[in-house]
């Protein structure tokens, strides 16, 4: 029986490790730098509006936040990195969060890493995927904002991000678009397989 993704609710959010959820249940972790649409991609996976808090502020994820899919398994959305406005040792917090959740065994099923489709991906982007390489899961980079280029740029542009994150030949890079819902069937189908 395939999992109902409308069936969504908010669990929790962890601000330090001993929150973190263990229950067993698959979790699904979703990174992404704080302007690149990643609420909005967990939205559209959901079909709902504002499920995932969408911030007029980029980097409002400052905390682990965990929601139950069905029942079954857990969209763990990640504090967004990179941004800029935030406090020195706001950052360091939100580092030292990330790195307890990568290192504890078995917390992460599957990782998915959210970049931006128009641009070469940033050294944190490439860190970020180090990270979810190192942890031992498997991976899908999904490219967002995919409506925003031309036709003839897409090719080149997932080639480069490909490229540039040097991807295990296991992973999966899907072409997205949160806002019109292109790639959202390729995604879901992925997540459903990997759990």
């Amino acid at each position: 029986m395939g999992i109902n993704f409308n069936k969504a609710e908010f669990i929790l959010s962890a601000v330090q490790p001993g929150a973190f959820l263990r229950d067993g249940r698959p979790q699904v972790a979703f990174a992404g730098r704080s302007n690149v649409g990643k609420s909005s991609v967990i939205n559209r996976l959901l079909n709902r509006k504002n499920f995932a808090r969408v911030g007029a502020t980029p980097g409002k994820t400052t905390q682990v936040n965990y929601f139950l899919i069905d029942g079954r398994i857990y969209f763990t959305d990640l504090p967004g990195y990179g941004y800029a406005k935030v406090s020195k040792e706001e950052r360091d917090r939100w580092g030292r969060l990330m790195e307890n959740y990568f290192q504890e065994q078995g917390l992460i099923t599957l990782g998915v890493l959210i970049v931006d489709a128009r641009h070469k991906p940033t050294a944190d982007d490439v860190t970020m995927c180090t990270w979810f390489k190192e942890s031992g899961c498997p991976l899908i980079v999904v490219a967002n904002k995919l409506d925003k280029l031309k036709k003839n740029e897409i090719e080149p542009n997932l080639q480069r991000i490909w490229d540039t994150m040097e991807m295990p030949d296991a992973a999966a890079l899907i072409p997205f678009s949160a806002e019109k819902g292109i790639g959202k069937t390729e995604l879901l189908s992925a997540i459903e397989q990997l759990c």
